[in-house]
């Protein structure tokens, strides 16, 4: 029975649907919606942040085989699932009720304060993050013939250790900290010759760049570097000529493709976000974009997406989060008016 309640079913097939994913939307809009200038007071964000706080895993998993002191803290992706927090909705949970004016301000920090303790905790050897386990890296478990998924390990991945610099950043760290120092390491072992980085949990190369910018700037690295500069000269190197970003999920099987397909508003609120994190906000590049989205919106405030841009399994599962196509466009067109109305209050 339960298992028939993920299932959609018409005249001529089945489709299952593979999960939920409450916590990471709920995130996400929320991170959306205070960019976009809804105050922090207002009810609907209070009350997601309450039942965000609600949902803090407060039991040891099993990532507490590799971490067995480490006390737990952070959230699951799922409704349910204290076995497997992981550090990518942990990370997007702070971030989006770090600010809000919740009832009890003591729970929140105290929350947060757990959160981020678990999240530096996860960190494994080689500087970067995976998403629900540390050091999980015995790639040859991979090779089993039964592992056809190729999904038995948890390895560090860039787009979470971007996520967990964004973290840093926000909440007062800066380059000079030791875990901080160790994922700027990685991230610059991982990028690709072409400059941008592989998306381990989003397609792909367009959403992983994303994540390790955002974190890049919020942590405090110079953005003028030419290991970043490579992947804002990729960014634009890949624009549509409708001013869009696209990426089909072909471009885990074939590099040729990566940032290459039709434009998509997720994928475009990536890229945008991207160039906005490397201080391109004015850039010819990013003004295209934002006229993308905006004549691509419809009437009724929403964008249509057909395509997968959320990764389960790289190259075997994909997923399509039906907030994306909302939620990043009006993530980046809310930061574009706010960078553009503190440019000209500057100038």
């Amino acid at each position: 029975e339960a298992l028939g309640n993920f299932c959609i079913e018409d005249d001529s097939s089945v489709v299952l649907q593979s999960c939920v994913s409450p916590v990471w939307d709920t995130a996400l809009a929320m991170v959306a919606m205070q960019e976009a200038g809804v105050p922090a007071d207002h009810p609907a964000l209070v009350k997601a942040a309450q039942w965000l706080l609600d949902l803090e895993v407060r039991r040891k998993g099993d990532w507490q085989v590799k971490a067995p002191d480490l006390e737990p803290g952070g959230w699951a992706f799922e409704f349910l699932n204290d076995w497997y927090p992981d550090v990518d909705d942990s990370g997007f949970v702070m971030l989006a009720i770090k600010d809000i004016k919740v009832r009890d301000k003591k729970h929140k920090e105290q929350a947060i304060k757990r959160g981020i303790a678990w999240c530096l905790g996860m960190q494994s050897e080689n500087g970067g993050w995976g998403a629900f386990d540390k050091d999980n890296t015995k790639h040859m478990l991979n090779k089993i013939p039964f592992a056809d998924l190729e999904a038995l390990i948890d390895p560090p991945t860039a787009d979470l250790t971007g996520r967990m610099l964004e973290l840093m950043g926000n909440f007062g760290y800066d380059t000079t900290y030791p875990p901080a120092e160790r994922a700027l390491e990685f991230l610059k072992i991982e990028q690709e010759p072409e400059g941008p980085w592989w998306g381990r949990w989003g397609v792909n190369y367009i959403y992983g760049t994303w994540s390790v910018l955002c974190g890049l700037e919020a942590i405090g690295e110079d953005m003028t570097q030419p290991y970043i500069k490579r992947a804002v000269n990729w960014f634009k190197s890949k624009q549509n000529l409708d001013g869009g970003w696209g990426e089909v999920c072909e471009s885990y099987f074939d590099r040729s493709l990566m940032g290459s397909g039709a434009s998509t508003p997720s994928q475009t609120g990536w890229a945008l976000l991207s160039l906005f994190a490397a201080g391109e906000a004015d850039s010819s590049a990013a003004v295209r974009g934002i006229e993308y989205l905006i004549k691509t919106q419809k009437q009724d405030g929403t964008w249509d997406e057909d395509a997968f841009t959320g990764t389960g399994f790289p190259k075997f599962f994909m997923i399509k989060y039906h907030i994306y196509r909302n939620c990043f466009p009006l993530t980046a067109l809310g930061k574009y008016r706010r960078l553009t109305a503190e440019s000209r209050d500057k100038e």
